[in-house]
């Protein structure tokens, strides 16, 4: 089956229950829910350009078109609650409350940067937040987050784990392994898939037999709910239920997110030289943007007006111009301390 023209992914999969229309949720959050996205995608913006013109060197793998889920999963955690990420982590970062000066200045490779200049876009951490570190390895993560909810749960500790991965990590033993160590174990531990379709350049459906990831984990004791990662509220509204559940003591649970990247798998290009997707699925799913179905609900619900949305988008406009004048003014790593924060066993 090739998800690429299957019936479930055009006609926009609206989730198990129908679409979310955020009822039940504060009009406070939802507001908050739609500036992370518009945070997450302004800045990833401004970084293509950058990577564009050679400003910054370091590979980026961008989340522009994914924002809804790194949103709404952060927004239903609380400080004390551990993020591992992956190497497209700039979202997830900036949803659980990292400094964005911060994460230019590491994209630059300065002093001022979250991991000192010495990681780039694919190591990036903000512990004080919640985010130990993200990293390259394609399901690398996955078992730190299991690990760290045992602890949790040994130390008493009124805490939930995070994993966020892409499609292609269910194609890692590593996957399998946690998640039945997660369920045996009954750890406060949420696996967030995000399924963007596609495994680096290769489709999802050219390299797993079962393209339902959600399947996958109840058949390993995980419970399970696949989800429109492109609404935000709901991905808010499971990602609560999950987080809730696991504090309680009920174990793990995994959240497949269907989504798209915009983007290619690295870079700030389309991808559509490569031969792998068409410009009419890509268009399909800017169509489907995020960020524009919010803000068609909370101007259809009254909660938010058009010059306040405008003044969303300048505000956080600023916030990066002067994140980026302090990336550029932050000085160099000092060659002295070229061996500080190593490790070695």
């Amino acid at each position: 089956m090739d998800l690429r023209k299957d019936s479930e992914w055009n006609r926009g999969y609206p989730g198990p229950t129908g679409p979310r229309t955020g009822a039940g949720v504060a009009p406070a959050t939802l507001r908050g829910l739609h500036a992370t996205m518009v945070r997450i995608r302004k800045f990833e913006e401004k970084v293509a350009d950058l990577v564009s013109n050679n400003e910054i060197i370091c590979p980026c793998h961008l989340y522009i078109g994914q924002e809804a889920v790194a949103a709404g999963v952060c927004a239903a955690l609380q400080k004390q609650d551990w993020v591992f990420s992956t190497h497209r982590s700039h979202g997830h970062y900036i949803a659980k409350g990292g400094d964005i000066r911060s994460l230019l200045a590491e994209m630059y490779g300065r002093e001022t940067g979250c991991s000192r200049g010495k990681g780039g876009s694919m190591h990036i951490s903000s512990p004080e937040m919640g985010l130990p570190g993200s990293c390259a390895i394609v399901g690398g993560t996955i078992p730190l987050a299991v690990g760290t909810a045992l602890s949790f749960t040994l130390q008493g500790k009124d805490a939930v784990a995070v994993s966020f991965f892409g499609d292609g990590a269910t194609n890692e033993g590593v996957w399998y392994e946690s998640l039945n160590f997660a369920s045996l174990r009954r750890l406060p531990v949420i696996f967030v898939c995000e399924n963007n379709l596609y495994s680096t350049h290769l489709s999802i459906s050219d390299c797993l037999a079962e393209t339902n990831i959600s399947r996958k984990a109840e058949a390993l004791g995980t419970p399970a709910v696949r989800v429109d990662g492109n609404n935000v509220i709901e991905v808010y509204e499971e990602a609560t239920k999950a987080v809730e559940g696991a504090r309680r003591g009920c174990g793990p649970a995994l959240i497949e997110c269907l989504t798209y990247r915009w983007r290619g798998h690295v870079g700030p290009n389309y991808d559509l030289d490569k031969g792998l997707r068409s410009k009419e699925e890509l268009d399909h799913w800017m169509e489907r943007c995020p960020i524009k179905a919010m803000e068609r609900l909370l101007s259809a619900r009254g909660l938010m007006s058009e010059p306040e949305m405008v003044a969303t988008y300048e505000g956080i406009e600023r916030e990066i111009d002067e994140a980026l004048a302090y990336a550029k003014e932050s000085p160099c790593p000092d060659e002295a301390r070229l061996l500080a924060d190593v490790f070695k066993c």
